[in-house]
């Protein structure tokens, strides 16, 4: 069965950084994109970012864009996020999410897997 997990969330302080990342198991020989996505109290989910399976496409929301970079190793089946410059706004869990075929997607309805979550919490 497939697993995603989150990891690296936690409490930075406004302009800090945190480096998040998604560990995937049991998608075997599979092709995928993937998306990190997140969701504050009281909003709903939003997709963050996304990655196809070579890497070489890349999508970032704009409230996030020179901010957020996504990256992926998949000899380590793994996706990350850099975020740099933290504000507050960016205070949420994030999820990533795994979609089998070539390319990643901004739409949260493609995604097939599904992480946990993880809180990313960001104080002034």
């Amino acid at each position: 069965q497939v697993q995603l997990v989150e990891s690296g969330g936690g409490l930075v302080q406004a302009g800090g950084s945190l480096r998040l990342s998604c560990a995937a198991a049991g998608l075997g020989d599979t092709t995928y994109g993937m998306g990190w996505f997140r969701q504050a109290p009281g909003k709903e989910r939003e997709s963050v970012s996304a990655i196809s399976w070579s890497g070489g496409s890349t999508y970032y929301t704009d409230s996030v864009k020179g901010r957020f970079t996504i990256s992926r190793d998949n000899i380590k089946n793994t996706v990350y996020l850099q975020m740099n410059s933290l504000k507050l706004e960016d205070t949420a869990v994030y999820y990533c999410a795994a979609r089998t075929g070539y390319s990643g997607s901004a739409d949260l309805r493609g995604y097939q897997y599904w992480g946990q979550g993880t809180q990313v919490t960001v104080s002034s």
